[in-house]
């Protein structure tokens, strides 16, 4: 039987990215190191020709150039149902734009589900590609990126420049 779990890596400005993907669709786009990613689990195959995972280094490389600020891939991350009501909704949040944790509670019709939704954020195995890093607290202050703060303030910081710069290495 094949492996339903391809990957591989992508060199980007803010470090590795591993990208994974299956029959369904993208499956995880994290950073080396990110919390709560181990690495490539021992039944993902290494495919860097795969057709999916191409076509998504392609389009977060024109996100890095600048060149891009939406992805169109087809999506498929694990997670629990709530999980993936968060994730939709942090999908929504376009380039350069904010949320906090409460007015995605408050979207998903659950005000006072805050923390669940910072729980939820910190699973989302699709950096950059669903827009975690555009989550911030209640009085806009950066909280918790499972990439790490720095990177969060890089990204956000990018988004907010000008349209067509490239995100330099740091």
């Amino acid at each position: 039987m094949p492996p339903s779990t391809f990957w591989s890596e992508l060199s980007t400005p803010l470090q590795t990215m591993v990208l994974a993907c299956s029959g369904a669709g993208m499956r995880g786009a994290w950073f080396a190191g990110q919390r709560h990613f181990d690495g490539p689990a021992p039944d993902w195959q290494r495919d860097d020709q795969h057709p999916l995972l191409q076509e998504a280094a392609t389009q977060l490389r024109d996100w890095y150039a600048g060149r891009r600020r939406a992805f169109h891939l087809p999506l498929a991350p694990d997670g629990t149902p709530f999980q993936q009501a968060v994730w939709a909704e942090l999908a929504r949040i376009g380039h350069g734009s904010t949320r906090s944790y409460g007015e995605v509670a408050a979207a998903l019709g659950r005000p006072a589900a805050s923390r669940a939704v910072g729980a939820a954020t910190g699973r989302n195995p699709l950096s950059i590609i669903i827009p975690c890093h555009r989550l911030v607290g209640r009085d806009g202050a950066l909280t918790g990126y499972a990439g790490g703060l720095d990177r969060k303030r890089t990204l956000l910081a990018f988004e907010s420049g000008p349209p067509g710069v490239a995100l330099e290495a740091a």
